[in-house]
């Protein structure tokens, strides 16, 4: 079953939820409120039922998110399936433009061989790519000519 997305700024700043509230309004179940409150989640204090303000709700909720975040250092993509910044495999990269200053970066993952993508402005690809080969390619064209004309139409003659 795919990982539930919570939207923190669904908790009104200046209003206290209970655990059963604040769960009904994101979506989860309470004991996984309740399971974020044995992680540090703050309650007010002396108070039955268990109370959460909503402002510390979304002050904890952002820094548990940017606690798990990994900043990539140059030379590495994020590997989805190795769940880690992991660098190209054999040291290439390849760039295809997707405008005139930003493209899409594609490299194989060192360790499992899936692909990895990252993007990047054309003019910080040494920077964030150092000592790698990354080859150029063209992007493919959006449009194509036909060689002959579609069938699909419902143009009728002598209807």
């Amino acid at each position: 079953m795919p990982i539930k997305r919570v939207n923190p700024r669904l908790a009104k700043l200046h209003r206290a939820y209970s655990v059963y509230e604040l769960a009904i309004l994101l979506g989860v179940h309470r004991h996984t409120v309740r399971g974020w409150i044995k992680l540090g989640l703050p309650t007010v204090d002396g108070v039955r039922p268990t109370l959460i303000s909503g402002s510390e709700f979304q002050e904890w909720w952002g820094k548990k998110r940017n606690a798990s975040k990994s900043k990539l250092k140059p030379g590495q993509f994020y590997c989805f399936k190795c769940r880690q910044p992991k660098a190209p495999a054999l040291g290439m990269v390849e760039y295809t433009a997707s405008s005139a200053a930003t493209g899409n970066l594609r490299a194989m993952c060192e360790t499992c061989g899936n692909m990895m993508n990252r993007k990047a402005r054309l003019a910080d690809i040494e920077a964030n790519m150092p000592n790698l080969d990354v080859q150029h390619r063209q992007a493919p064209s959006s449009i194509s000519e036909r060689t002959q004309a579609s069938l699909n139409t419902d143009n009728s003659i002598g209807a």
